[in-house]
């Protein structure tokens, strides 16, 4: 099949959405697809990808709120490219705008709304949750679920990476969601990668010795992911044990986050490691992974290091609590700084156990393609 997969949320510039498309580029052909990423960009253009693999750029304004990303602002221009590719299969992977402009595309080509984003808890829920009911926040920005509901009916699935996405959705009425897994990079994070010269290392950085103990936290320093909160907890936890804290990441909270460490030694904010090999050596060498976001749709942070035998400790809301179970680490109260302490204090006494084995990313986009080519056989057939 050709599959186009309609990318607002696309950038060069890194992020979750750009190393799912990376992998899905590299990937598709492997299974004997053909994948177009057809994304907003500064020029009309075309980049090969390799076999079968391309993205398309339609040159388009950039969105007011963060400059590093594009949106599609002509249906004409977007449907005339969609006209132009003849896809087999068409992906939306924005619930925004753009999944408003693929239902509308006058194409006969089956198509899914893929939710790579999860906005009402990213945003709403954190924002209202602590003066409203999640009901009463529903009601509020019932304009959204409007837009989901009128559009998803429009497509052949909502695909969701985790089950309490899933869930919510159905119960608010968005019709044919489909919860569908990610997965980590095959061969690349294992328990074997564990380092303790590097343990040591990072550990020293903090101002600890060996006999401390560590803890990662690792992703976007945005505010859905809640830094501070996980500072604080990781500092009480800290009250009855040494702790030290490495975190790897970058984004516009920065000073934000800076100023919360407030120059405490035992925390350390470092930028992402890009490095693939050493990143994998860092996720095996902690004994836990903390992290604070409950909005994630998959979190492919706590994926990895449950594959790299580390133990998560995580929100108990979002896509990261899928990835606590099976003895794997332990969720808490989202939001709860308390509550994350507890659970920091529970996983560092607890021995490790060994990991099961790691669903890989291969395995999702198998599947995912399955769903595909059985949806665009039982159009062509009732056709």
């Amino acid at each position: 099949m050709r599959i186009v997969d309609v990318c607002a949320f696309y950038t060069p510039h890194g992020g979750g959405v750009r190393t799912y498309v990376e992998q899905k580029l590299r990937i598709g052909p492997q299974l004997g697809h053909e994948i177009v990423i057809l994304a907003p960009g500064d020029e009309d253009g075309v980049v090969e990808r390799g076999p079968n693999a391309r993205i398309v750029t339609l040159k388009s304004p950039r969105f007011p709120l963060d400059r590093k990303y594009g949106y599609f602002a002509s249906a004409e221009q977007l449907h005339g490219a969609l006209d132009a590719l003849a896809p087999d299969f068409v992906e939306a992977t924005s619930p925004w705008r753009s999944a408003g402009l693929v239902a509308d595309w006058a194409g006969a080509a089956p198509r899914s709304l893929v939710m790579h984003a999860d906005p009402l808890s990213a945003f709403a829920y954190r924002w209202f949750g602590q003066v409203f009911s999640r009901r009463t926040i529903d009601w509020q920005f019932s304009v959204y679920w409007e837009h989901l509901r009128r559009h998803s009916r429009r497509f052949d699935h909502v695909v969701c990476a985790n089950s309490d996405l899933s869930r919510r959705l159905a119960e608010g009425g968005v019709p044919r969601t489909v919860t569908l897994p990610m997965g980590v990079e095959p061969g690349r994070f294992s328990p074997l990668n564990r380092d303790p010269a590097l343990r040591a290392r990072l550990l020293a950085a903090c101002d600890l010795p060996e006999s401390a103990s560590l803890l990662l936290g690792c992703g976007r320093l945005s505010p859905e992911k809640r830094w501070p909160m996980v500072i604080d907890a990781v500092n009480a936890a800290g009250q009855q044990s040494p702790i030290g804290l490495v975190m790897f990441g970058e984004g516009r909270e920065r000073r934000t986050i800076l100023k919360h460490i407030a120059g405490n030694p035992h925390v350390r904010l470092f930028e992402p490691e890009r490095d693939r090999e050493t990143f994998a050596r860092i996720l095996a060498s902690p004994d836990g992974l903390i992290h604070g976001c409950e909005a994630e749709t998959y979190c492919m942070a706590a994926a990895e290091a449950r594959a790299s035998g580390t133990p998560v400790i995580v929100p108990d809301g979002g896509g990261a609590a899928d990835h606590a179970g099976d003895g794997a680490g332990m969720t808490y109260a989202a939001c709860d700084p308390a509550a994350a302490a507890r659970a920091i204090a529970t996983v560092l006494r607890s021995p490790r156990r060994q990991p099961q084995e790691a669903r890989t990313i291969t395995q999702h986009f198998a599947e995912l393609f399955a769903l595909y080519e059985d949806t665009r056989a039982r159009v062509r057939m009732a056709a």
